[in-house]
């Protein structure tokens, strides 16, 4: 028989970070006096487990500052992994648990419990719970739950949807803007006429399932798929596209390469050094090989501009990954993280030559919380991957 464990953890924020949260949720809802935050944890197993294994569960999910959390009051705000997705802490925390010999542990999620206490002892009403919502989660990648019992969701196994078409045959244009809204598609106009056109061409409709893999292979995500566009300079079209002037420089002069434009990373030509790393027989001895480097970098503006933390962290990874992908011993040494932004505008230190009159979409971050974030969430990738971050800025 299954089982859903809910297992209490310790505090998720240090006092100074609790201090400075309290003063954010105090500013948006000014009852509000203080806050906690606690770890939550849910465990989903394929059987009941024994009193030892849930010991050694616990065992496991302790972790961070020694002290207890304190007792729980005031009015619960649980955030949550987003319901429907498997957090990448999760995959982490449900590998650790097999490995220590709980083989029917299935999946581990984590939530933050925030604790609100306000002046007077009343409930947030819900315009009030929906003004600190921001505050405490991130509306990308974590659900607002109201209640411990509603994490069970978490596990939830949706039954999938028939397949199904847009009518682009019989409805053209309007059709297919129709299903780009309603399935959040985020296709331009340009695009949504360019596979009106397409299937048109071919005689049939899209499937949502084909429509959704156009909408993520052509994302905003960096603008990776302009690349091979034309080029067009003052209403001329040049004879290359914006990636072949890119590689001009290496065509007219490829010394000192070993890989270029190949796949997402670089080779530099090294030299012979020698190295010192085990045998095969376990022995450690120093050899001498032709150690090139690996170069790579990293856009992740869009995801780092909506939810800056993960975006810049996830960024991080793609180019971890993007390093190792280029061959046999390729081995990630050091990372470094860059943000360029506009004004700051801190509060109670705004420069004479700032200003926020440009305004900007309600789901871009402000270049505040960029950079308060997103240098965090670049470092904390690196860190775990076991790879340091040298430069921030």
């Amino acid at each position: 028989m299954s089982q859903i464990l809910r297992l209490r953890g310790r505090n998720a924020l240090s006092a100074f970070r609790a201090s400075k949260l309290s003063g954010s949720l105090s500013s948006a809802v000014p009852r509000v006096t203080a806050v906690r935050a606690e770890f939550w944890h849910f465990v989903q197993s394929g059987r009941t487990l024994s009193q030892a294994e849930t010991q050694q569960l616990e065992r496991i999910l302790t972790y961070g500052p020694a002290e207890s959390a304190g007792t729980a009051s005031g009015e619960l705000m649980l955030a949550v992994p987003r319901i429907g997705t498997i957090s990448p802490w999760s995959s982490k925390a449900s590998d650790i648990a097999r490995h220590c010999g709980l083989e029917s542990v299935q999946r581990i999620e984590r939530g933050v419990a925030y604790w609100t206490l306000t002046r007077d002892g009343t409930a947030l009403s819900s315009t009030e719970r929906a003004a600190l919502a921001p505050l405490v989660h991130d509306r990308m990648t974590e659900t607002m739950l109201s209640s411990f019992e509603d994490a069970a969701r978490l596990f939830e196994h949706i039954k999938p949807t028939p397949l199904a078409s847009v009518d682009v045959m019989g409805g053209g244009l309007a059709a297919l803007a129709r299903a780009n809204r309603e399935m959040g598609l985020a296709l331009s106009e340009d695009e949504i006429a360019y596979l009106v056109e397409q299937f048109r061409r071919i005689r049939r409709n899209p499937t949502d399932v084909e429509l959704m893999m156009f909408a993520q292979a052509n994302s905003e995500h960096c603008r990776h798929k302009i690349f091979n566009a034309d080029w067009v300079i003052d209403g001329k079209v040049e004879n290359t596209t914006l990636f072949g002037m890119i590689r001009t420089t290496h065509e007219k002069n490829p010394r000192g390469t070993i890989v270029a434009y190949v796949d997402n990373a670089a080779i530099m030509e090294g030299a012979r050094v020698t190295r010192f790393y085990p045998r095969d027989s376990g022995e450690y001895r120093y050899t001498e090989v032709a150690t090139h480097t690996v170069l790579k970098v990293e856009t992740h503006n869009h995801p780092t501009a909506i939810s800056p933390f993960p975006g810049a962290a996830t960024g991080a990874g793609g180019e971890i990954r993007d390093e190792g992908a280029t061959g046999r011993g390729a081995k990630p040494k050091a990372g470094l993280t860059g943000f360029t932004v506009s004004n700051l505008c801190i509060p109670g230190f705004e420069q004479p030559w700032e200003h926020d009159g440009y305004g900007r979409p309600r789901r871009i971050a402000s270049a505040l919380q960029i950079m308060l974030e997103g240098p965090i969430g670049g470092a904390a990738f690196n860190n775990e991957f076991g790879r340091p971050n040298l430069v921030r800025k």
